[in-house]
């Protein structure tokens, strides 16, 4: 009887700890329950499907007066140009059969909007959070044939549904000369809040400074971002998602992160400001050219260690809020005070 109150003890005071620790990791983030918040995304996909059956003019009219300047985009700047009226492009998208395919798959994959939609409350609950003045956009979905992903307009957000189909959609087979599979194996539903959020982030709330020119100023403005993306995406999203890495692109930059900071130095790139020297290592890209075997290597490199940097840089400085960070105009002072090096 003794023995098992004891293994009763036992297993108790496991999972008391194991329960202490995983209340630790919850409490990282701020509570926001309070904040009274809550995503809609608005299925203009639907809407616009539905007009066939309607008057051209009649849907134009209904459709205009719904979504207002997102529908006057979606026509003239998405869809179609100015060079023809609303009912022509109308009339173009209900007479093509890959459109109604297209969207009809899109249908099929998000038939139900409700977990983005609760991700997206979440986080801009925590943006509203830190950043109390910001305003809610609106949140519409569509498809556009390819043309955008997450355009971001006079008060909305859109989410081109026809880029997140999931990685082994027919479709990007088919526009694989276009839009290559190393682009498009990130067109899945997952990658919906953390690729809204960065453009949120990186059109509404931080713009990039024009004399932000040199490497180093660019990395350190993309870890910026990401590591704003730390904070305010659901717990659990993968760094792979952020950046857009596979698994196999992370494990790399990590095994070899010695190696990639000794090559800006080796090669005085950090202060470098020859866009045609530096983009290499920004750009999107199957792998960076130069770096690494049988070109193994991850893309834009500069943004991950830039990202590197900024971490490092909040864990030696823990004083330092996030607004203060995001305000932070002084690039080297970040470096230095980072005490970045990594280790082999």
């Amino acid at each position: 009887m003794m023995i098992y109150n004891v293994k009763l003890c036992q297993i108790y005071l496991f999972f008391l700890v194991v329960l202490t620790f995983f209340s630790c990791k919850q409490s990282a983030k701020p509570d926001v329950s309070h904040i009274d918040l809550n995503v809609k995304i608005e299925r203009f996909d639907r809407d616009l499907a539905q007009g066939k059956s309607a008057g051209l003019q009649q849907t134009d009219e209904l459709l205009h007066k719904k979504y207002g300047a997102f529908y006057d985009d979606y026509m003239h700047r998405m869809v179609g140009n100015f060079e023809y009226s609303n009912t022509e492009i109308l009339s173009t998208l209900y007479k093509d059969q890959a459109y109604y395919d297209l969207n009809k798959e899109a249908d099929s994959v998000f038939s139900d909007m409700k977990p983005i939609e609760k991700e997206l409350t979440q986080t801009f609950k925590y943006i509203r959070y830190y950043y109390p003045k910001t305003s809610l956009p609106r949140f519409v979905a569509f498809i556009s044939g390819f043309a955008v992903q997450t355009p971001i307009g006079d008060n909305y957000m859109g989410i081109g549904l026809d880029m997140f189909l999931g990685k082994n959609s027919k479709f990007y087979r088919a526009i694989v000369e276009s839009v290559p599979l190393y682009l498009s194996r990130r067109f899945r539903p997952e990658y919906i809040v953390p690729r809204t959020t960065e453009t949120f982030a990186r059109e509404e709330l931080f713009k990039e400074q024009d004399e932000d020119r040199s490497l180093l100023s660019k990395m350190i403005y993309n870890g910026k971002i990401l590591y704003f993306m730390d904070q305010v995406l659901p717990d659990g999203t993968p760094d792979s998602v952020k950046i857009g890495y596979t698994a196999k692109q992370l494990a790399w930059c990590k095994t070899f992160e010695r190696d990639i900071w000794g090559y800006y130095l080796q090669n005085d790139l950090l202060f470098e400001t020859d866009y045609q020297k530096i983009q290499v290592f920004l750009s999107e890209g199957p792998f960076t050219p130069g770096l690494g075997e049988k070109n193994e290597s991850a893309p834009k490199l500069g943004i991950w260690t830039g990202w590197q940097i900024v971490r490092k840089y909040m864990q030696e400085n823990k004083q330092v809020t996030l607004q203060q960070l995001m305000a932070e105009k002084d690039m080297q002072k970040i470096l230095q005070q980072s005490k970045y090096k990594p280790k082999s």
